[in-house]
């Protein structure tokens, strides 16, 4: 019922062989217009009946000259396309007299091996001509064979498959509906449906809904006049009245099946009675919106954002712009596009390896090595060298690789103090972190870890598991600051980590797997001496096949096919992962009482 159906009008016999009853029923359904043709059975008692045919005095009375089907035929063509029901010889005069004027025909599945009436049809140009064939009690063989004998030998423009037969009464279980399906399979032809049921019935109005519905394509449907005596096929027929009825469902249905997905009456509906996200607690400037963390749903007064819309917004790397208290709602305009730093924490006093982060990896000092790869993060805004007020690392303020890279110089030993002085020296929302031991840190995790966390809402996002120094963390600078407010001298900061992990009922924390090619047992973390040999013979061997700005892609793949370079630092541990005492310390002092 998706496309405009058509509607047939028949008025067969319904007139009772009264010209100015047949004029008049013509003029009754005038208003229609369009989508609607109307049926007429030219018939003569010679050519279709033997005298001793107990209807062929009823033939006789239903006569109607050439002349009077011309008139009548005429004034129908005026609203309406024009069809035939053919029984006989003198129908088929008819349709040849008239035959411009003709939109279709049609056969009752009575006068389909009918070989007089297609012989005399055969010498007409139907080309024209739409033809309906009703295959009441046909098989589906002998269906399929008799559209293929009338296509070939008639060659009409298109050919129409009717269901429907005519008894009295016709009951509903009659009518054809199980049909539809399999001649739908089975044809590409239009369907039509031709009901017959009782006229004055609440059926006979609500079946050809249910017929359309299924994928008929055409309602045939015989009527007649109220206002007078019907005396032939009357008992199917609907009053001017009636049909005006079944029109106004059909047309109403059909609006309802033609309706967008989502109409604008549907729109208002949810917009009066959606239940929207509100602030659950306090939302702070520059922070993220967590889906179940700091939302609750209710009807508000306000208007606000859906959680689709909010996440949506989210995506675009957008933060808070300002403060936001329990049951408010959010607006487009409550976000702004966030300010996302790289800060890469770096010290000259390394015990284990002195000064490593001078020592070259090629022909690049270490962290000049690890600057550049940071440079390469899609979407950042700056990235930032910040090390100690010390006297030591002083020197570092010559090694930011490029001009564009931020220098810093902050607190000696409370490396969380000092990450909030440069976020706030840099007006930046969201940090990546990265510490200056980390030389192949890539864009592909920072990309990947970015996307997760505004997607998330979260406080904190990091990798699962990965190679040891590829992995990132990104956290908000809000959550950093509620963090440090708990912590006047925050000891042992420089394993930042800790503070957050080791809080989840303080910091709404997303870890998620990275992709697999980034989980291998690899050390790619500058601590020792060997994890500066290991380096640079990557360096050596990979830059000839990948080139300069070769990945960390490339760099797990070639430790895969050379595991005997791989194991040259991989009897080394990191002793925040293995020093119980060191463990028991950080759980300690980091966890927020």
């Amino acid at each position: 019922m998706k496309n405009q159906p058509y509607i047939l009008i028949e008025l067969a016999n319904t007139h009772g062989g009264d010209l100015t009853y047949l004029h008049d029923l013509i003029r009754a359904f005038d208003s229609y217009q369009g989508s609607f043709g109307m049926k007429f059975q030219p018939l003569s008692p010679e050519t279709l009946a033997t005298p001793d045919f107990e209807w062929y005095k009823v033939y006789q009375d239903l006569y109607f000259t050439p002349n009077q089907w011309r008139e009548t035929l005429e004034l129908a063509k005026e609203t309406k396309d024009i069809w035939l029901d053919l029984f006989d010889a003198y129908g088929v005069q008819i349709l040849r007299e008239n035959l411009p004027n003709i939109h279709g025909i049609k056969f009752q599945s009575s006068v389909l091996f009918n070989t007089e009436l297609m012989e005399l049809l055969s010498s007409l140009d139907l080309s024209h001509c739409q033809l309906i064939v009703n295959i009441a009690a046909q098989e589906i063989e002998q269906i399929k064979e008799r559209i293929s004998y009338v296509q070939e030998t008639l060659q009409p423009q298109e050919i129409w498959v009717e269901i429907g037969f005519q008894s009295y009464p016709t009951e509903l279980q009659d009518s054809g509906l199980s049909k539809i399906h399999t001649l739908r399979e089975t044809f590409t032809n239009p369907i039509v449906f031709a009901d017959h049921l009782d006229g004055t019935s609440d059926d006979a109005l609500y079946i050809p809904l249910f017929a359309l519905h299924q994928g008929v394509n055409v309602i045939e449907k015989h009527v007649m006049l109220g206002d007078r005596e019907t005396k032939y096929d009357h008992f199917s027929s609907l009053t001017p009245e009636r049909f005006a009825l079944m029109m106004e469902k059909i047309n109403a249905y059909q609006q309802a099946f033609t309706q967008p997905f989502i109409n604008e009456r549907e729109q208002n509906y949810l917009a009066k009675t959606l239940m929207i996200p509100v602030a659950k607690n306090v939302l702070n400037a520059g922070d993220l919106v967590h889906p179940h963390s700091d939302l609750f749903f209710r009807r508000s007064g306000k208007p606000g954002l859906t959680l689709p819309e909010i996440q949506a917004i989210q995506k675009e790397f957008k933060v808070l712009t300002s403060d936001k208290k329990p049951y408010d709602t959010l607006q487009t305009s409550d976000f702004r596009r966030a300010k996302i730093g790289v800060i890469v924490a770096c010290r000259m006093k390394s015990s284990r390896l002195k000064e490593k982060a001078l020592l070259p990896i090629g022909d690049l000092p270490s962290i000049e090595f690890c600057l550049r790869n940071a440079l390469k993060f899609k979407g950042i805004q700056k990235v930032i060298l910040a090390t100690s007020t010390e006297a030591q690392d002083q020197i570092l303020k010559q090694h930011t690789f490029d001009s564009t890279v931020g220098f810093y110089q902050g607190h000696p030993e409370d490396v969380m103090q000092r990450y909030i002085d440069v976020c706030e020296a840099y007006d930046l929302d969201v940090v990546v972190r990265v510490t200056a031991d980390m030389p192949f840190v890539d864009n592909e995790i920072c990309e990947f870890l970015l996307n997760e966390h505004f997607s998330s809402g979260a406080d904190y996002t990091v990798g699962n598991d990965a190679a040891v120094g590829v992995n990132l963390e990104i956290f908000n600078v809000s959550i950093l600051k509620r963090i440090k407010s708990h912590f006047p001298s925050a000891e042992l900061s420089e394993y930042m980590t800790w503070y957050f992990q080791n809080n989840p009922e303080h910091v709404k924390i997303h870890k998620v797997d990275l992709p697999e090619i980034f989980v291998r047992p690899y050390r790619l973390t500058l601590d020792y001496e060997e994890d500066l040999i290991l380096f640079n013979e990557i360096h050596e061997d990979v830059l000839p096949l990948a080139g300069i700005e070769y990945t960390l892609r490339d760099v797990i793949t070639y430790l895969d096919h050379h595991p005997d370079i791989a194991a040259i630092n991989s009897h080394l541990t990191l002793k925040y992962k293995t020093d119980q005492s060191l463990i028991d310390l950080l759980n300690e002092k980091t966890k927020i009482q």
